[in-house]
Order: C-alpha cells, then sequence, then structure tokens
C-alpha cells in the first residue's frame, strides 16, 4: 500500500531551525508533484509549500518564503522541508502530500490523493 511517513518534527525556540522529511512507500512519487500542509489554530490545512515532480520549480505561502526551503531526491523518494527562521505561529501539525500522476505544483490540498499522518512542530516564544 501506498504510505508517505512524516518525521523531523520537535520542539524549537524562536528563531530557530527543524528539516522535515516525507518518505514514500508503495510506489514512486518520481513523476508526481508533492506538498507540505499544515494545521494550526485554523479550522483547515493551510498551503505551505510545493515542489514539481522534478523538482525544478518551488512555491510558498508568502508568509514562509524566504524561511523555508522545500526539496526533493525522487531517488530516495523522499520529500524535504527546511524551515529557518521558526516564529510561533509556524507552530502546527505538518502534513506531507502527493498528487496521483500529475508533475504540476498545487497549492491547493484537494488537489493531493496520499496524504502523511502528520508531524508536530512547536515553536516556542
Amino acid at each position: 500500500q501506498v504510505q508517505l511517513v512524516e518525521s523531523g518534527g520537535g520542539l524549537a525556540q524562536t528563531g530557530g531551525s527543524l528539516r522535515l522529511a516525507c518518505t514514500a512507500s508503495g510506489r514512486s512519487f518520481g513523476n508526481s508533484a508533492m506538498g507540505w500542509f499544515r494545521h494550526g489554530s485554523r479550522e483547515e490545512r493551510e498551503f505551505v509549500a510545493t515542489i514539481t515532480a522534478s523538482g525544478q520549480f518551488t512555491y510558498y505561502r508568502p508568509s514562509v518564503e524566504g524561511r523555508f526551503t522545500i526539496s526533493r531526491d525522487n531517488a530516495l523518494n523522499t520529500m524535504y522541508l527546511q524551515m529557518n527562521s521558526l516564529k510561533p505561529e509556524d507552530t502546527a501539525i505538518y502534513y506531507c502530500a502527493a498528487r496521483e500522476t500529475s508533475e504540476y505544483a498545487s497549492s491547493f490540498y484537494r488537489d493531493y490523493t496520499y496524504w502523511g499522518q502528520g508531524t508536530q512542530v512547536t515553536v516556542a516564544s
């Protein structure tokens, strides 16, 4: 079965860094766009970042652009989110997501088929 598993979450201080990883199994996602979403105090999942299948193009939520970097290693079937200059408002459960077959990046959670269970990120003020 297809699984996406997030790791790397934890507690950080304001201004600190964390690196999240999402490892997929069950099939290759080398031809599928992937993304990161988060759920904090808001009712709905919030778009964080997305990356095309090849990794050539990336897109970010404005509030994280310049602080977060999304990347992927298709040989490892893994996607990453490097989070620097963390702020308390970054506190959330972070979810990894993958599209079914489309190579195109998307900021809409409904475009994604596969989801991980999430990893908690807490930023202390």
